[in-house]
């Protein structure tokens, strides 16, 4: 079983860029006006649709759980009901993405210092800190 997502972008070539980072993965399919990514870990078919305008919701966020992080600019933090350790990155259309562990679960929703936030204005300051 595989999630799928089709998401629209305005710059084909920025958006296969990040996503090829993010993934860790070429796209299986490359056109003109279209990529589609396949993945095993995560499990996931991403498209991406190239378009004239891009809506990305500002109430929503997508996310990647892994074992481990492995970087130097991860944050450690409090955030949905659990201790996690998180790396946040923003694609070309301004979607929000985070990577993140979960280390246990806590009985606080969120500390003072959590970047769960729910616009990517409030994101971007936060993902540049």
């Amino acid at each position: 079983m595989k999630i799928h997502l089709n998401l629209a972008t305005t710059d084909l070539a920025k958006s296969v860029q990040f996503y090829s980072t993010l993934l860790d993965a070429k796209p299986a399919k490359m056109l003109s006006d279209y990529a589609l990514f396949i993945t095993e870990q995560p499990a996931l078919e991403l498209a991406l649709d190239l378009g004239s305008s891009v809506a990305p919701a500002t109430d929503a966020h997508y996310g990647i759980c892994v074992d481990s992080i492995g970087l130097s600019i991860e944050r450690q933090e409090t955030c949905c009901y659990a201790n996690q350790t998180k790396v946040w990155a923003i694609d070309p259309a301004g979607r929000r993405w985070e990577i993140y562990t979960v280390h246990e679960d806590t009985e606080e929703r969120d500390a003072d210092t959590t970047c769960c936030t729910t616009t990517a204005e409030e994101s971007r300051s936060c993902c540049s800190s």
